[in-house]
């Protein structure tokens, strides 16, 4: 199969809906992180093509928060039909861009564009509330209305589903939205913008502005009154950065920060429904996922069963380019990413891991790891507090039940966690017990558009898909009568 790009996907800025240069003339290349070879140069947006998509928000606001509720979820719902119309388009691009399989990058359309559809439906569905005041001397009306100009900053891993999913909300809220995609992936974004425009989108609600100099882009925009929220999908580091930039104006923020999730196996656990589990916990995306598995905590009982068993699954996965017949693994996004986790991987088995399967850089073009099993991992790895975002599974073994719920929570991170279990009891105790945002009991794949995604601690705060999301983008009102 050839890796070229589809016909007709844009590589210039969306300004407000309509497409156009950077102000500064300036372009940079997307990589094929199979091949390395350049996929097309797109504009470099700049802080005043970011300004001027503020200028254009603003001038939009009023009347797309005053268009009827009915129209704004039908606008979102024709967005959803034309990205499945040119689904085959939009997984291409998100494989030679990001690297995933084609099957998976389809999975990922289906995905994303369930946002699109959800909050067409939430749209209409924007409530309130009316009350008698306590002491009977009027009445308490509380309303909801949209916070005003929104910026999204969305990440490489899911070019599409992160994206739908902050503009789902926010255009459903009334809300118009700048987006600045990943420098690595930013072209999935922009066909998603031709798609808005194509479904009729008012102007000056929708902007799209790569850039590779975030900061330079993000930074006036921050300081200026008339942003009103911003939502980040990415690093802690990155994420806490971002806050503190917005505390000065209290901006309104939504953080989707990163993951350290554990997967636990008891000992009266199902082996091979928990390796079915870890497989897609793990492998899904390549491991480049905040909701990935990155701590595998086995009871000894069971460790040597899933431990071969994950192995031999493992072993077999098959390392190629996202588009060709029988590849199970991409490459990952960056060679620095490649490195990152090999350093983690070395640091392992320094000290004393044992490598059970992969572990070594292959020969050749790309940025591929193989796919990697490491036992006997030591409690101080390094790869047991850093979140690894790459294709390996690092296993420790416990005796008890509060010796795994400890380990488990022992990290700064609260995003997603996973555990397999045949007793109700133990299920509902753990569950419990389990300092995340989510929590799989029995299964490796929690996302939903129907529910609520966010994490605790230094995974973020705010809410992302579910009746929940929508309220992010929303400001509560009491009048009093």
């Amino acid at each position: 199969m050839t890796h070229t790009l589809p016909a007709g996907v844009p590589t210039r800025l969306w300004l407000g809906g309509k497409l156009t240069d950077s102000s500064t003339g300036a372009t940079f290349p997307v990589e094929d992180p199979a091949t390395g070879a350049v996929l097309a140069d797109v504009a470099d947006a700049s802080a005043d093509d970011g300004l001027r998509a503020l200028d254009l928000a603003v001038a939009a606001q009023a009347e797309w928060a005053a268009t009827a509720p009915r129209v704004r979820g039908e606008i979102l719902r024709t967005a959803f039909d034309l990205v499945h119309a040119r689904g085959d388009d939009f997984a291409r691009v998100i494989t030679l861009e990001m690297g995933k399989t084609v099957a998976e990058a389809r999975g990922e359309v289906n995905y994303g564009a369930e946002f699109l559809r959800w909050f067409a439906e939430e749209a209409v569905r924007i409530g309130g509330r009316t009350a008698t005041a306590p002491a009977g001397s009027g009445r308490i009306l509380v309303t909801k209305e949209p916070v005003g100009p929104v910026l999204a900053i969305t990440p490489w891993n899911f070019p599409l589903a992160m994206a739908t999913r902050k503009i789902g909300p926010a255009l459903a809220a009334g809300c118009p939205i700048l987006v600045k995609p990943a420098a690595e992936t930013p072209l999935t974004m922009l066909l998603l913008g031709q798609v808005f425009a194509d479904a009729g989108l008012p102007a000056g609600v929708l902007s799209i502005l790569p850039a590779t100099d975030a900061a330079a882009l993000t930074g006036p925009l921050l300081t200026d009154a008339r942003l009103r929220k911003i939502t980040f999908t990415g690093s802690t580091g990155v994420g806490k950065l971002l806050v503190r930039q917005s505390a000065d104006r209290l901006l309104r923020t939504s953080m989707e920060l990163g993951g350290n999730a554990p997967f636990l196996v008891f000992d009266d656990a199902d082996v091979d429904a928990a390796v079915d589990g870890a497989m897609a916990a793990k492998m899904r995306n390549g491991g480049e996922a905040c909701t990935a598995a990155n701590r595998f905590h086995v009871a000894r009982s069971v460790a040597g069963e899933f431990t071969d068993k994950l192995t031999a699954r493992i072993a077999a996965l098959r390392t190629g380019h996202g588009l060709d017949d029988g590849t199970d693994l991409g490459p990952l996004i960056t060679a620095r990413q490649r490195a990152t986790v090999e350093a983690l991987v070395r640091d392992a088995v320094e000290r004393g891991a044992r490598v059970r399967t992969g572990g070594q850089i292959p020969d050749g073009p790309g940025t591929f790891y193989p796919p990697t099993v490491l036992d006997e991992v030591p409690a101080d790895a390094r790869l047991l507090r850093e979140e690894i975002f790459g294709p390996v599974a690092a296993i420790t073994v416990f005796d008890t039940e509060d010796e795994a719920i400890a380990a488990a929570n022992a990290t700064e991170y609260g995003l997603a966690a996973y555990f397999y279990t045949r007793d109700l009891d133990r299920a509902m105790r753990v569950a419990s017990a389990l300092k995340t945002g989510m929590v799989g009991v029995n299964r490796g794949i929690i996302s939903d558009v129907a529910a609520p995604f966010g994490g605790v601690k230094e995974s973020g705060f705010g809410r992302e898909g579910a009746a929940e999301g929508i309220e992010e983008y929303l400001d509560t009102k009491y009048i009093a009568l």
